[in-house]
């Protein structure tokens, strides 16, 4: 997938929003579940307070007695991580009042004491009959979560502070491990939501694809309009696509129109010069007949380069190669049986040339007329694709004739230049060749042939 493709866009900025909403949610649902999970342990220890709260009196002399032991043994195993603490808070002093009030607490404190809530609160602002909670380090370091309650007790002139705390390092190794569970799914379930939509973008995109394939069927010739059931968004694009190449082709075939009139336009006075010329005796007469073929030459060859442009630029246009060069070989074997001239073919399978039939016929009729023309016995032409950048062919000429000197070669392909004008022609054949070629990306070459004859090399676009 191209960074710069529309499948790419469409799909980063889904991924992006997908990752923001499962991040929140995932944050949300961890935030959640911790609260659930701590308010679940502050109600235990709460229930546990209040039981706490219940086995507190205060004596006849003023002092904090314990009438009864709590039943969780938890309590009794020395820093076993859970936790109670009374003690009397009053005139800022966190340990007595008036220096007579002495803290309780569980056996599993043993020497040491809970920092509560209310310690960090002045005496006067800790809140009575108010449930308070908070984190703190116990003996050895243990993590607790403690819960407090501040009461006023009768008899007692001081409020007074009840705790109970317990470990909660299983509970966050319980938030942690479903932290750890929660984001594993939201990651697998962000995996299938993206492939999800991987799948979606490309299946919306497909008929784009189907559009660009109908486009190449008409490019290779396979097709001449955009076929098939487009969605309502994609058809109006269809529609006007189709009714550009409809446009193109009428234009074009206006075009060809106007060629063949200028061209029936031209020939006719040409014709009656010429005939006159023909049945004059005049001095003129060699004169205006030499002329008027010149002319005929040139309206040729610049109607021929004309027809030859507007085909080539013909979206759909496609030959195949092999039927066509079978039948020029056996015209041409026809054409010169007398000097027994021999034209053999080999066609690579398949092989078809993106462009019109008729100019590859006069290219390649062209090449072989002329190795006719000049050869001893043997002709003959092959066909082969060629790799690339652009798909080619390259079809091959070969004569066992005299060749053709290398400082010659650039000579014979400008306009109306002949090096034997014993040999009938125009003298424009090589060059219609190479400049309609041209007109198609293509090229022609002249070389040595194996049988020291001249070797002419076409290369044109291939479907």
């Amino acid at each position: 997938m191209r960074l710069d493709s529309l499948a790419f866009r469409l799909t980063a900025a889904a991924a992006i929003w997908l990752a923001i909403v499962l991040i929140a949610g995932g944050l949300a649902l961890a935030s959640v579940f911790r609260q659930s999970v701590e308010d679940t342990f502050d109600a235990n220890l709460d229930a546990i307070l209040d039981s706490l709260i219940a086995a507190i009196e205060v004596s006849a002399d003023g002092e904090l007695a314990l009438t009864r032991q709590l039943s969780d043994p938890r309590f009794q195993r020395v820093y076993s991580g859970w936790y109670w603490q009374v003690r009397a808070i009053g005139d800022g002093k966190s340990e007595a009042v008036d220096g007579k009030q002495t803290p309780l607490r569980s056996r599993s404190l043993f020497d040491q004491a809970l920092r509560t809530p209310s310690r960090d609160l002045v005496d006067s602002d800790a809140p009575q009959d108010k449930l308070l909670t908070g984190r703190s380090s116990g003996p050895e370091n243990q993590p607790l979560r403690v819960v407090e309650r501040v009461v006023r007790l009768p008899g007692l002139d001081a409020q007074v502070s009840f705790a109970v705390a317990g470990n909660i390092s299983k509970l966050d190794e319980q938030i942690d491990e479903f932290g750890g569970l929660l984001a594993a799914a939201l990651g697998v379930i962000g995996a299938g939501i993206l492939i999800a939509l991987l799948i979606q973008v490309r299946y919306g995109l497909r008929p784009l694809d189907r559009v660009r394939q109908g486009l190449h069927d008409i490019r290779t010739g396979d097709e001449t309009r955009l076929k098939g059931d487009f969605p309502s968004e994609i058809e109006p694009l269809a529609n006007e696509l189709n009714s550009l190449l409809e446009y193109a082709n009428d234009v074009l075939e206006r075009a060809r129109t106007h060629v063949g009139n200028l061209a029936h336009a031209l020939k006719t006075p040409l014709s009656v010069l010429a005939n006159e010329a023909r049945d004059d005796d005049g001095p003129l007469a060699p004169v205006v007949s030499h002329q008027t073929g010149l002319m005929r030459q040139q309206i040729e060859h610049h109607l021929s380069r004309a027809r030859t442009a507007a085909n080539a630029r013909v979206l759909g246009a496609s030959a195949p190669v092999e039927p066509l060069l079978a039948g020029l070989t056996r015209t041409l074997e026809r054409i010169y049986q007398d000097r027994a001239v021999s034209v053999s073919m080999s066609v690579e399978e398949g092989l078809s040339f993106k462009g019109e039939a008729q100019d590859l016929e006069e290219m390649v009729g062209n090449l072989l007329d002329n190795a006719c023309k000049w050869a001893e016995e043997n002709v003959s032409v092959t066909a082969v694709a060629t790799s690339g950048t652009i798909p080619m062919l390259t079809i091959t000429v070969d004569d066992d004739g005299p060749g053709l000197p290398p400082e010659k070669r650039d000579q014979v392909l400008k306009r109306g230049e002949r090096l034997d004008e014993a040999v009938p022609g125009s003298g424009l054949g090589l060059n219609i060749v190479g400049e309609t070629a041209e007109l198609y990306g293509g090229e022609l070459r002249l070389s040595e042939s194996e049988q020291n004859g001249l070797r002419a090399e076409i290369a044109l676009p291939r479907v």
